[in-house]
């Protein structure tokens, strides 16, 4: 967006530097709370972080949405490197198709906010709608992707290296196309309400993917996270839509949230964890759908 100039970036520096010394308490407990019910479930923090931010702190929408989009852009990209870099769990093939459905329709999602602003059009209602859609269906997702994934392990996987195309057998024709129209929703679907990039972007891959591990499909999906996250961030940021001082709060939370859930995931029944969280994800979602 043309408002990326240095005179913001100096701003944002500026604002990260002030804001440090008016870190509020609250915010990092609740980053705290977010980053462990991160590592526990898998769950991105968008789902969790931003209706917290609206309902507890009394956050607007934009305000929340924008902020939570830097968070997850921040948070997520130690989680590309471990996987990239260690697992080699990341099929920047499938990255690339994504974004090239992702990246153009989140830039044009953020001008048609800035389009609505400029004429003096309220985008909460809007913001608010989608928030709540995105919460359903990742509460719906948080169901399907435990079936999925007991299907997928009664398949004989196949080398990563061959589980594109090549392998979809006779809709092979399909899945790029197909990959790169998710990435398309995905790139609206986060850019409006911050939630999505995560649980949602994974149950597709499984469904497009089916052959490929577990392992792969996660990395995969957190690596295209990373740059839709950044730019839908960055374009809330120019609109105004981010607190500073919020987001720092928020990251000296969560991370060791994230690290202290991911050594707890292992003594907590999945199938307890994850009901629970759907229902609760599908209670928000009503709430938000229905104001």
């Amino acid at each position: 967006m043309e408002n990326y100039s240095p005179a913001i970036i100096c701003a944002f520096l500026d604002a990260l530097k002030q804001g440090l010394v008016k870190m509020d308490l609250g915010y990092t407990v609740a980053g705290f709370a977010v980053g462990i019910l991160v590592g526990l479930t898998g769950v991105g923090g968008g789902s969790l972080m931003t209706p917290l931010l609206v309902f507890l702190f009394g956050f607007k929408p934009a305000v929340a949405v924008g902020t939570d989009l830097l968070f997850a852009a921040i948070t997520k990209t130690g989680g590309v490197w471990v996987h990239h870099n260690k697992h080699s769990s990341v099929d920047w093939k499938i990255v690339g198709w994504l974004a090239l459905g992702s990246l153009p329709f989140a830039v044009a999602t953020l001008f048609v906010l800035k389009h609505l602003s400029s004429i003096g059009k309220e985008t909460s209602g809007a913001i608010t709608f989608t928030l709540g859609v995105a919460l359903l269906l990742t509460a719906f997702s948080l169901i399907v992707r435990s079936v999925l994934l007991s299907r997928a392990a009664k398949l004989k996987p196949i080398d990563d290296d061959h589980s594109t195309p090549e392998n979809a057998g006779r809709f092979k024709h399909l899945q790029i196309p197909a990959t790169i129209l998710i990435g398309a929703v995905l790139g609206i679907l986060v850019t409006l309400s911050s939630v999505g990039a995560g649980a949602l972007g994974t149950v597709a891959l499984l469904f497009l993917y089916p052959r490929m591990t577990t392992l792969k499909i996660v990395g995969t999906d957190l690596a295209h996270a990373i740059p839709l996250t950044a730019v839908a961030g960055l374009g809330h940021l120019s609109l105004g839509n981010v607190d500073l001082v919020l987001l720092g709060s928020l990251l000296i939370g969560s991370l060791p949230g994230i690290w202290i859930g991911s050594h707890l995931s292992a003594k907590i029944p999945e199938r307890i964890l994850r009901p629970a969280l759907a229902t609760i994800l599908m209670l928000i979602g009503l709430k938000f759908v229905l104001q």
